[in-house]
């Protein structure tokens, strides 16, 4: 079989690690991966079940109530004016729409961040796809790739792009005829600065042409499980997506687009999930402060950036044997060799746990 050429799974390279910080007394603090340990809010519950009766299949483009509640939810949370609902497509997740969407656009090559999600290098390859690491457009020189993509807050390192750089960004692939796609996943956990979405008025001028923005509901609303995410932007392109995943059976079923509905619908649970991230923030921070890391970036997002300039397996190596579990930067793009990411998800007693094990 000829299935792609794919780096190894980064989590399956980090077992021996977790082995080891499982083995510590009072059991494992696990801050690799980003995933949610908060129960989904009683109201999106109650609306995942008012659908499960349902038999039919549902519609890819999602029900009209869940497109009306993007649109909302981005204008009343982000400032995006403008956007159509029938502009707006639910995905099973976001991570399955960036592996997939240099495959759906037929693109070429892409233009990925230095220091990356790594299922951005993954889309490129499904795609066959030639792929450039920069976060600068004069390294690119005459080039005109077909994609762009952009992550602010960035996971891995918590960055934000000013709307000075978006707009740089989007005025030259304009000029080039490329997509920009903006992985705004962490967009509602700014910490000491606001990000701005790449469709914002002060960003795109009002004109969404060849600029997407990817969408989860994973961090603010606990819904990983749910698979909850959408993309939106340029009609045009969300249509083209619209029937490739007709054709495809990509369709988010019907009880999480209810689901979604709710959460998208309410901000009060977002508010209180980022309140409790902004706590276990300002508990492990200072804690690796003390015991001897630099916190890099960090402004925004679901993880804090730490090095104690070392390479990043022996830093990796030094917490798990305190029983603490972390990515090592490595994962992210060769310019994260002497970083770890560190997580904020895990519940109250796990990082008091861990702050105490640092200090």
């Amino acid at each position: 079989m000829n299935f792609p050429d794919l780096p190894d799974f980064p989590w399956d390279v980090l077992a021996d690690h977790a082995a080891r910080a499982r083995t510590h007394p009072d059991g494992v603090v696990d801050l690799s991966m980003g995933t949610p340990v908060d129960p989904v809010p009683p109201l999106i519950q109650a609306a995942l079940a008012t659908a499960a009766e349902l038999p039919g299949y549902p519609t890819t483009h999602g029900i009209p109530e869940l497109r009306a509640a993007a649109v909302a939810a981005l204008e009343r949370r982000h400032g995006v004016v403008g956007l159509d609902q029938d502009a707006v497509l639910p995905t099973i997740g976001s991570k399955e729409l960036v592996a997939l969407l240099p495959t759906l656009l037929g693109v070429r090559s892409l233009v990925i961040p230095e220091l990356a999600y790594p299922t951005y290098e993954v889309g490129a390859r499904l795609a066959g796809a030639t792929y450039t690491r920069t976060d600068g457009l004069t390294a690119l020189g005459p080039a005109a790739p077909g994609l762009i993509w952009l992550n602010s807050p960035s996971n891995p390192t918590g960055r934000v792009l000013p709307v000075e750089h978006l707009r740089k960004v989007v005025a030259w692939a304009r000029e080039r005829g490329t997509i920009v796609v903006s992985d705004e996943c962490y967009l509602p956990l700014g910490w000491e600065t606001t990000p701005t979405s790449v469709l914002h008025p002060s960003v795109s001028d009002g004109d969404f042409t060849n600029i997407l923005a990817v969408h989860s509901l994973s961090k603010s609303s606990s819904l990983a499980g749910y698979r909850a995410g959408f993309i939106t932007g340029d009609p045009a392109l969300v249509r083209g997506l619209l029937e490739v995943r007709k054709h495809a059976g990509l369709i988010v079923p019907r009880p999480v687009q209810a689901a979604m509905t709710a959460a998208l619908s309410d901000d009060t649970h977002v508010a209180a999930q980022k309140a409790l991230f902004a706590a276990r923030r300002a508990q492990l921070r200072p804690a690796l402060e003390a015991a001897g890391f630099r916190i890099d970036h960090s402004e925004a997002g679901l993880y804090l950036w730490a090095t104690r300039s070392e390479p990043a397996w022996t830093t990796t190596e030094w917490l798990a044997a305190r029983g603490i579990l972390v990515a090592p930067g490595t994962f992210y793009g060769p310019t994260g060799a002497e970083h770890v990411r560190i997580a904020l998800t895990a519940t109250d007693e796990r990082i008091a746990a861990a702050t105490s094990r640092l200090t």
